[in-house]
């Protein structure tokens, strides 16, 4: 049980640190940092998307299966 656990926070660890990583890197001439950082490690638009259709694809696949069991 302990091992899950520190597969879990080792996980959410590493996408927080990923995120801080991101979201203070700098644009290479130094300015304002955009969407489109060349510096960043992860897309987080994608992500973003991704994550959605991740939980939709959930959502529909739960319905479907409480539909079954009251049928």
């Amino acid at each position: 049980m302990r091992m899950f656990l520190g597969m879990i926070i080792g996980c959410l660890l590493t996408i927080v640190v990923v995120y801080v990583h991101d979201s203070t890197a700098s644009s290479p001439a130094g300015g304002v940092a955009t969407t489109s950082k060349p510096g960043a490690i992860v897309n987080w638009d994608v992500a973003a998307f991704e994550w959605g259709q991740v939980k939709e694809d959930v959502r529909l696949a739960w319905l479907k299966l409480k539909g079954q069991s009251s049928g």
